[in-house]
């Protein structure tokens, strides 16, 4: 058997992609020196991906910010707003990725979405009616071209045309159906070029199929696909899915003409009985999916092997193939150099699954393999009893009953309770959470970490910085005030630390998008509190202030999903041991005077299963009640908040009403506030921010650009339940733009309280 992977990290084994780009974006280094870096990477994964023997190797897998964003350039889905900044290609494609705002114009940028169940967030291309879609770009010729200078014959990745047909934004009356002609012309000219190329093999990215199809969902793919097929001449097509399984379309799949087909076998519940059923071309290749790509712990030989076997078995061409993109975790061990071997040894990252494919390949062509050295290892290693058992955790785990996830009085007894409690105006204003994380910020809290400096001139520095974001946000007029979360590396990782059960990496990196990078926890055992975790600053933060100041917390579906979770225990009980950990976090602010507590759910409907069938048994059902437990116990008086990122929301607004916070902010600036018309059609109950600008943008939004936001908010929802803030934490922005987009607030809703005599 050969071996394959779908793609690769590629911001840097030490994150020398971002570091380089905002170098860039602060016209600190030039574009060649910028583009000097990003080959230098490239070739650096070609070189070890070809020195572990991995048989087929990907190219335009890199990316310097998102690989929609590349195929809308590749396709000329480039809307009329950037082109006509008149900037280079590479200041162009960063306008449409974080917004412009300069001497050539102000642009915002492409909304911006999460990729399917994943952390990683795409931009979302936009297509009106005057869009002429057709190949436009290099890209991928001058990557599969770059990689065969170095000796190397890849397989080109691109995105394929149903799923970005999918997955754009439409702007104006024309839908998918009315690009048919174009898109499968500028597919065929990518074919043609890749054939002129001498390429062997063509990867085409369709996860869309692992979501629910339509029967004329189903007729679009196939016939976008028997146009494209007619033209390979010669080129060997893969049509590539991850993610989930294909039962609605895979019959149709296997009959067209395709020369392989990657299936995953992870995350793809019916995968296996789809080929048990109606069994696998024998004119096809079967790229099998059964390295997990978005896990870091080791693959369980055992089971591999006899999957793969029983593929065998069935005289099907196997491929051993990862389950998705090696995009989605972090890129070696070996830069784990603090922590335990007793952790690391069942650790597997990008690097280590090329080597485990390598391994798996090795152990299915040797006859006698029970006794090689690779898999007796593996055997030992899955057969050893890991510590973290903690018996009081799974306890308080059995006994939850109904009155632990139900909070009383009911909201609108609640509501009216909290309006007298508070007095705040109308249209209050607030912020998410964080405020900038300036160098001085960051180099004090590394230096602690390193045990450079005390305790007690940490904590003293940290006062500092509270007390200075409390004097400017009441200098600026904001009416509930937050402590600016300095103390806190990560939104997931501050907490983790502060609970038994997680263990934390050194270097272990995952793209979140563009330049953002994330270091996600991993649970190892049972989850408990080990110590109060806010308390000391949020209390701090409040004795400078009358006014109220939030608490601010993660909550246990985000933390759990933001971290690599346990696959050796459901993650609802994961999620149920969060929350009790979190609960008790918050009995406590509230205990020390604390009277309205933020619990973010950034991450909910991230890991909401990409089949509606499945999404109340094997989630909301108890993602919610996860929720609805960490707050069920506080007072009538005191308010919960929820904060929640870049998704889709629409089809799941019941159950996020259903989970009884008193307020909710969301990051819908970048869709132009199109989840307001699906707040008042589901009467949504819960108090709402939407979020009047982006703060993944460098640029400052106006004031009149603020107030035509409020008023867009104010013809969907009532004065009385809207709340005026940002769409998200400030962490990543500079002081200064964030002042000045803060007052712009401010005074925008100022000006609308007057306007409407509020």
């Amino acid at each position: 058997m050969k071996t394959s992977i779908i793609g690769y990290p590629r911001i840097g084994k030490l994150r020398e992609l971002k570091f380089a780009s905002e170098k860039y974006f602060r016209n600190e280094i030039t574009q060649s020196e910028l583009f000097d870096t990003a080959k230098k990477l490239r070739t650096e994964n070609l070189t070890e991906q070809k020195n572990s023997g991995l048989d087929f190797i990907p190219s335009n897998d890199f990316s310097f910010y998102d690989g929609m964003l590349d195929t809308a350039f590749l396709l000329n889905v480039v809307p009329d707003r950037y082109k006509n900044l008149g900037l280079s290609p590479l200041d162009e494609y960063f306008a449409a990725a974080r917004g412009y705002q300069g001497e050539k114009g102000d642009v915002k940028a492409l909304a911006m979405k999460k990729w399917f169940n994943t952390n990683y967030h795409y931009m979302v291309p936009e297509i009106d009616d005057n869009t002429v879609l057709k190949l436009s770009d290099n890209k991928p010729f001058e990557l599969f071209t770059e990689a065969l200078d170095n000796g190397v014959k890849t397989t080109p990745v691109i995105i394929g045309p149903y799923t970005f047909l999918e997955l754009a934004r439409y702007i104006g009356t024309k839908t998918k159906e009315n690009f048919f002609g174009n898109i499968t012309d500028a597919y065929i000219q990518i074919i043609g070029k890749f054939v002129t190329l001498g390429a062997e093999w063509l990867q085409l990215d369709e996860p869309c199929l692992v979501k629910d199809m339509s029967r004329e969902d189903i007729e679009f793919f196939n016939s976008l696909y028997t146009k494209i097929l007619e033209n390979k001449n010669g080129l060997k097509i893969r049509l590539q899915t991850y993610f989930g399984d294909v039962r609605d379309c895979y019959k149709e799949i296997c009959a067209l003409d395709f020369d392989g087909i990657g299936l995953d076998f992870i995350e793809g519940k019916k995968t296996h009985e789809l080929i048990e059923k109606n069994g696998f071309p024998c004119d096809k290749v079967l790229f099998a999916g059964v390295v997990n790509g978005k896990n870091i712990w080791k693959n369980n030989y055992a089971k591999t092997i006899a999957l793969l076997k029983n593929l065998q078995e069935k005289s099907i061409n196997t491929v051993i193939n990862t389950s998705c993109s090696l995009l989605h975790v972090p890129y070696t061990v070996k830069n784990e150099v603090k922590l335990s071997d007793t952790y690391k040894k069942y650790f597997s990252y990008a690097s280590e699954k090329l080597v485990e494919l390598n391994e798996i390949k090795k152990i299915i062509e040797t006859e006698d393999y029970c006794n090689l050295p690779e898999y007796t290892a593996n055997i030992r290693l899955f057969s050893e009893e890991r510590s973290g058992c903690n018996t009081n955790v799974k306890e308080k785990v059995n006994a939850l009953s109904e009155k632990d996830f139900t909070r009383l009085p009911v909201f609108l007894e609640r509501e009216k309770i909290q309006k007298e409690e508070f007095k705040l105006p109308l249209l209050p204003t607030t912020t998410i959470g964080s405020f900038p994380q300036t160098s001085d910020v960051r180099q004090t809290r590394a230096s602690y970490k390193k045990a450079n400096i005390s305790e007690t001139d940490y904590e003293k520095f940290m006062k500092s910085k509270i007390a200075e974001c409390i004097e400017l946000q009441e200098n600026i007029g904001l009416d509930v005030l937050v402590h600016g979360e300095f103390e806190r590396n990560d939104m997931v990782e501050y907490f983790g630390e502060c609970l038994d059960g997680y263990i934390f990496t050194e270097k272990a990196w995952v793209q979140s998008y563009g330049t953002r990078c994330v270091k996600p926890p991993v649970v190892w055992g049972d989850i408990s509190r080990a110590k109060p975790m806010t308390v000391k600053w949020s209390t701090y933060a409040q004795s400078l202030t009358e006014k109220p100041v939030k608490g601010m917390l993660t909550g246990p579906v985000t933390i759990l999903n933001w971290s690599f979770p346990r696959e050796d225990i459901s993650l609802k009980e994961s999620a149920y041991q969060i929350a009790l950990a979190i609960r008790e976090e918050v009995l406590d602010l509230e205990a020390s005077g604390i009277k309205i507590i933020q619990i973010d759910e950034a991450a909910l409907r991230e890991k909401l299963p990409l089949r509606k069938c499945d999404w109340n048994d094997e989630y909301l059902d108890w993602a919610i009640r996860a929720f609805r437990l960490v707050h069920s116990g506080v007072k009538a008086e005191t308010q919960i908040h929820t904060h929640m990122c870049y998704s889709e929301f629409a089809d799941i607004i019941e159950d996020i009403d259903n989970m009884d916070a008193d307020v909710i902010t969301f990051e819908a600036s970048r869709s132009d506030l199109t989840l307001l018309d699906v707040l008042k059609a589901k009467k949504f109950r819960t108090e709402v921010g939407p979020g009047v600008y982006d703060i993944h943008s460098p640029r400052i939004p106006t004031v009149e650009e603020i107030k035509s936001a409020i008023n867009k908010m104010l013809s969907k929802v009532s004065y009385n339940k809207l709340w005026i803030n940002p769409d998200c934490g400030l962490k990543t922005r500079g002081n200064e733009e964030t002042v000045q987009s803060l007052k712009n607030l401010v005074k925008a809703t100022k000006e609308i309280r007057e306007e409407n005599n509020l």
